[in-house]
């Protein structure tokens, strides 16, 4: 689906021009990128009712933070800067101007310290009205900053910040062009989304997992996270100083192999002698790959495995994220306390094997000390030998031969362990067996099928093409 990219000074100017559209912008941690497009466009008395830089914490804080207390570079922050200035906008001038759609721009980022050691990344919103005197619709982003000079990254703030004005105001009812949009006039390799949030009364008709699926299959993110509830939330808030425990799956569906996979490698990283409870998190990821295996993203059956996981307690992570090794450096960013990535040994096979990083120059040493920083370990659940004559781990897999020693001390020094597991009368049927007995309405796949999921499948006919 193809739009118009048009230059960000005649965006801005447009909307100066429309004389239905009329706010304020207020901008905290990056100065005031976003409204100068605005001012430098010409005409901006029919948009701006007030720019304001509170850029002093004190300022802020007496603004838009009564209790003083929660981080200024923060959704909560976003939201009490959008109901703040949007309340004050209307309280003031909807009796003078009946006929307006009035709006609220927020941005609250952290852009580049000068000694260059901080995250940079910042969030951006506007609350706003389509139609005269209805209730506000709101959309809200979390970006992380790319570029290494903060001269950039302020640059970047503005152009972005005019495309999700004029997102909202001309793209509303079109979510994969408004995403598409919000990359006008911007290389991908600035800026990432981390984060979107769409709602109001001409937006319900969004569902946000949807637009973090998108936002990866248009390389506008790496990865997407929903929590337990299906939640959208950025990475940095999700991730921050946690545990994280991580199995990637097709989950189509999710057997009783897939749930012993989960429960006990969360037993065994329950044996860590610092772990806690409330500190960690599951993930079941799946990959882009995956979702596209059978050609275009089903919507339907992404959502449906999405509730089902969430049915099981798991947080769900939808990436673009091939090698492992990519996974553990993606994750890594976020100042993990401990990470543990669970795979089956026919996955640690090629995890091991040398072809895979050719295009490495260090080949499997370099993806090896990639994979492996202080706080990883991977958890490794059996296989059954082909002929079924017993179980394969990690202490009896056969490794090339030229690997073996490299493989050898990762096992003596504890960077690959072993799960347990007693379900060996199911080893031998996997996920895409189960997936084929459902599709040819053999009723044996019930018994490879936890209850809960056995009966979403059967209520709503899922996973029949």
């Amino acid at each position: 689906m193809q739009h118009e990219i048009i230059p960000t000074g005649r965006k801005a100017l447009q909307i100066n021009l429309d004389s239905d559209f009329y706010g304020t912008f207020a901008e905290i941690g990056g100065g005031q990128e976003v409204a100068r497009h605005f001012f430098l466009a010409g005409g901006a008395s029919g948009t701006i009712a007030k720019t304001i830089s509170a850029y002093d914490k004190s300022f802020s804080d007496a603004n838009y933070n009564d209790n003083k207390s929660g981080r200024y570079v923060s959704e909560d922050r976003l939201l009490k800067m959008l109901k703040y200035e949007y309340h004050e906008l209307v309280g003031l001038l909807s009796k003078k101007k009946t006929a307006t759609n009035f709006f609220a721009f927020a941005d609250t980022v952290e852009v580049l310290n000068y000694s260059k050691t901080n995250y940079s990344h910042g969030w951006m919103g506007v609350k706003f009205q389509l139609h005269p005197n209805e209730e506000p619709n709101i959309v809200v982003i979390h970006i992380k900053l790319l570029e290494n000079e903060a001269q950039l990254q302020q640059t970047t703030l503005g152009i972005l910040g005019v495309n999700l004005l004029y997102a909202c105001f001309k793209y509303h009812n079109e979510p994969v062009i408004f995403l598409k949009s919000l990359t006008n006039n911007l290389t991908r390799n600035r800026f990432r989304i981390t984060m979107i949030h769409m709602s109001g009364p001409a937006l319900d008709y969004v569902d946000n997992r949807l637009l973090a699926v998108q936002l990866v299959k248009n390389g506008m993110a790496h990865a997407m996270m929903f929590d337990k509830h299906g939640n959208v939330l950025p990475p940095s808030d999700m991730l921050y100083k946690k545990n994280v425990l991580a199995f990637r799956g097709s989950f189509r569906p999710i057997t009783y192999i897939t749930r012993d996979i989960l429960r006990k490698s969360h037993e065994l990283f329950e044996k860590d002698e610092d772990y806690r409870e409330e500190n960690t998190l599951s993930f079941s990821e799946i990959t882009l790959n995956n979702l596209l295996s059978e050609g275009e993203i089903d919507d339907g059956d992404f959502l449906e495995r999405v509730n089902m996981l969430n049915d099981i307690g798991q947080n769900v992570m939808i990436s673009d994220i091939r090698e492992y090794y990519k996974l553990v450096e993606f994750f890594s960013q976020f100042k993990l306390k401990k990470l543990r990535i669970v795979m089956g040994v026919p996955t640690l096979e090629k995890v091991m094997d040398k072809k895979y990083y050719k295009h490495l120059r260090g080949g499997i040493l370099e993806a090896v000390g990639k994979l492996f920083p202080e706080n990883m370990k991977l958890y490794i659940y059996p296989t059954l030998q082909k002929d079924g004559s017993y179980m394969v781990n990690s202490k009896n897999i056969k490794m090339d031969e030229d690997v073996s020693l490299l493989y050898e001390y990762l096992l003596k020094n504890r960077f690959i362990l072993d799960i347990k597991s007693d379900m060996s009368r199911q080893l031998h049927v996997k996920a895409h067996d189960v997936l084929k007995m459902i599709r040819e309405d053999n009723h044996e796949w019930e018994k490879y099928v936890p209850m809960i999921v056995a009966k979403t499948i059967k209520e709503k006919g899922l996973f029949k093409k």
